[in-house]
């Protein structure tokens, strides 16, 4: 199944539980871009000279996966990278390398691989209407701009005070420009997807809510 939304609607936690509870693998679709993004970054590559970089070059990184019990392992030429995806340089810099076209070749391949043998919760933002166009399920999460941007400062530790909410909104709207406006798989509703808002759930109803989802159309 597939779970894809704009930044801050829940789609990674609730897809991460989700999976845990089918007991299926998940695939978190921005960890690659994280990874990938930190890659640039790490070897010292301008972020001007990132557009003349081929599909084949990109590849020659080093950015893999690897299954574990319950998802999969983001590695670097071998190494685990976890804290590393996360930090604020990477933050800054991944939607720009998410609208270059080879890295999006690239980390397609990554990404069909996973889903090669089925049982998969894939969560992203072009899951449903690009990576996984044929699968069995297809949620998009929405939630109101100012709710996402309080879960972003939560999931990072912030207060979310009025001022520093207002300031992550901004920030989260003009992400999802960038997103939505793309030429290389922009973020839409998927085709055939059942949309959640997730504004006033909470978590378990939101997980229940997709669980419940997965069972009636496929179990």
């Amino acid at each position: 199944m597939t779970l894809d939304g704009p930044a801050g609607s829940g789609k990674s936690t609730t897809a991460r539980e989700v999976a845990r509870r089918l007991g299926f693998r998940h695939l978190d679709s921005g960890a690659l871009y994280r990874a990938l993004t930190f890659a640039l970054l790490d070897a010292g590559v301008p972020e001007s000279a990132w557009a003349g970089l081929g599909t084949e070059q990109i590849k020659a990184f080093g950015v893999s996966q690897h299954p574990t019990e319950g998802g999969f392992e983001v590695r670097l030429r071998g190494r685990a990278l976890v804290s590393e995806l996360r930090t604020a340089k990477v933050t800054d810099r991944v939607a720009a390398l998410a609208r270059l076209p080879a890295a999006r070749a690239c980390l397609l391949e990554l990404q069909r691989e996973a889903g090669a043998h089925g049982r998969l919760v894939a969560d992203g933002r072009d899951m449903g209407s690009v990576v996984f166009p044929d699968a069995a399920v297809k949620v998009y999460l929405v939630a109101d701009l100012a709710e996402r941007a309080r879960r972003r400062l939560l999931e990072t530790g912030g207060a979310a005070s009025e001022e520093r909410v207002a300031r992550q909104a901004d920030a989260i709207s003009e992400r999802d420009g960038k997103d939505s406006g793309r030429d290389i798989s922009p973020l839409r509703v998927p085709e055939g997807a059942v949309e959640i808002d997730t504004t006033r759930l909470t978590f378990e109803e939101q997980v229940a809510k997709v669980v419940d989802l997965v069972r009636r159309l496929t179990l």
